[in-house]
């Protein structure tokens, strides 16, 4: 048999003849099919436009605002945002937010259809905010790249609107930083009343330094600031340092050199990644590190507090690896227990002491609390406060109006009280308050001396009592051997606070 006769029988073969033919169908609707994949990619490539927003951008919650409020509005593939808040008093606040659920979206912009892609990663995960990956995958038809950034426009600016005029506060999470809480109306500086000169002086040097970049530039000058503000506490450094901010339409990063974690290169990361118009506050840093001065026993206490190294921390604010444009406010209770090295210019440029309010202080606090009573009244309540020979701080003065909101005379008649509100206070929540005195002692073994101070200790024993009245002046007295001496038996936890041993 011939190849001829093959070919012929096997064509005549009704078997042979199907299986060619169902091969040939497949084959073809293969090609088809491969071909409508290439055109498919090759239209998509040269004729729509796809603009990727992942979730760690800062304009993905922006887009995701402006598709629901302006774009996809009919969309019924929605999910929700509840967003919790409850106050001391216990009255709860919830609000519901609705943006576009993971999916696919369509809208008309600027006479353009766009599709919307959300997907969200059930297999990766944001390690810094513990959620799933997510991103949105904007489609358009044509060449229209300018409609994209026509987009992102609209909804920075509609986002911007809920911001504009506000204080925006961040806080590092992870290597980023990220908002924390909600925009806060910016607090009027004058609110914050410190002494004569003192916020006008920081004002005047901050936006000194903010309009003249090309000075340092042009001298070769680092053109970065810093501040330390300092003294007892509740006299208003923090709540100066954001009046400020909202004064000169700056945010406040907040950074903890105690968070776990943190280390010198993400320190340093974090530094250079700062948003930009924003003062970088760094609270109690003189609890963050040891001086290197003090002893060994102290370095010891402060061991395993943060993996930062003072070092790392130093060349972060003024080293090779330093960025510039930066504006950092620190704030201490206790500046002699900052290491020289930290204060010195280039580190910090400018130190400020925010002390216990002087007379004319609490004039301008009576004043502003009490517009409508007569300019005698601050006198007089100036006057009667500081008669009691204790230092006030801006915070307990405070404390006192809110008590009196209601009745400036009383305000002004119990001015003498204004310490005495605080210990009614304690008392009023079942704790006895014990004042006594007792000499300086030298402290031995690098403990704090307690020199001509107070101790404060609720619900003492009159043995500790006694043990105070008699026993207080010898020598190599340190907090450990008070604890074992003259109170065995009962719970006594040691602070220094404001010059005083808070047992």
């Amino acid at each position: 048999m011939g190849i001829q006769d093959l070919i012929s029988s096997l064509a005549d073969n009704p078997y042979f003849g199907a299986g060619f033919g169902l091969f040939g169908l497949g084959a073809a609707t293969a090609v088809l099919r491969k071909s409508f994949m290439i055109g498919s990619i090759l239209f998509r490539r040269h004729y729509m436009t796809t603009l990727e927003v992942p979730c760690r951008d800062k304009s993905y919650q922006w887009v995701l605002a402006w598709i629901t409020e302006r774009g996809a509005q009919n969309t019924q593939h929605l999910s929700v945002e509840t967003k919790f808040t409850q106050i001391e008093t216990g009255k709860a606040i919830t609000k519901h937010e609705f943006i576009p659920s993971v999916g696919e979206h369509f809208f008309w912009y600027c006479g353009s259809g766009i599709i919307v892609q959300r997907d969200r990663s059930e297999s990766s995960v944001d390690v810094h905010l513990a959620v799933p990956f997510e991103s949105l995958t904007l489609t358009s038809l044509g060449h229209q790249r300018q409609l994209f950034y026509s987009l992102l426009d609209q909804a920075r600016e509609l986002a911007l609107v809920k911001t504009v005029g506000k204080t925006i506060m961040y806080t590092a999470m992870g290597s980023e930083w990220r908002v924390f809480g909600n925009p806060r109306n910016p607090r009027p500086l004058h609110s914050v009343v410190l002494d004569t000169g003192v916020a006008e002086h920081i004002v005047q040097d901050v936006r000194e330094f903010m309009d003249n970049s090309k000075w340092y530039i042009d001298r070769g000058v680092p053109y970065r600031r810093g501040y330390l503000l300092h003294g007892p506490p509740g006299c208003g450094k923090s709540s100066f340092i954001t009046a400020l901010a909202g004064h000169l339409q700056l945010s406040v990063c907040v950074l903890n050199l105690s968070e776990r974690g943190l280390t010198d290169d993400r320190l340093n990361y974090l530094l250079a990644v700062a948003p930009e118009n924003s003062i970088i506050l760094l609270e109690d840093i003189d609890a963050a590190f040891v001086s290197r001065e003090d002893s060994e026993k102290v370095r010891v206490a402060y061991e395993g507090l943060t993996p930062v190294t003072f070092s790392g921390f130093l060349n972060c604010l003024d080293g090779v690896a330093s960025t510039e444009a930066r504006i950092v406010f620190m704030t201490t209770n206790y500046p002699e227990r900052l290491d020289p090295a930290l204060i010195r210019p280039g580190r910090v440029d400018s130190i400020h002491h925010i002390g216990h309010c002087t007379k004319e202080q609490l004039m301008k606090l009576f004043e502003r609390f009490f517009p409508d009573e007569p300019p005698n009244s601050a006198q007089r309540f100036a006057e009667s406060a500081l008669s009691a020979g204790t230092p006030l701080s801006a915070a307990q003065v405070q404390g006192h109006f809110q008590r009196h909101k209601y009745s400036p005379a009383e305000a002004v008649s119990l001015a003498h009280q204004v310490v005495g509100d605080d210990r009614k206070t304690w008392a009023s929540s079942g704790t006895s308050l014990s004042m006594r005195k007792f000499s300086s002692m030298s402290v031995n073994n690098g403990a704090r001396p307690f020199s001509s101070t107070s101790f404060l200790r609720p619900n003492i024993s009159n043995e500790s009592k006694r043990f105070f009245g008699s026993s207080c002046c010898q020598s190599g007295l340190t907090s450990k051997n008070l604890k074992t001496k003259f109170c065995p038996n009962e719970l006594c936890i040691f602070y220094f606070h404001n010059d005083y041993l808070l047992l």
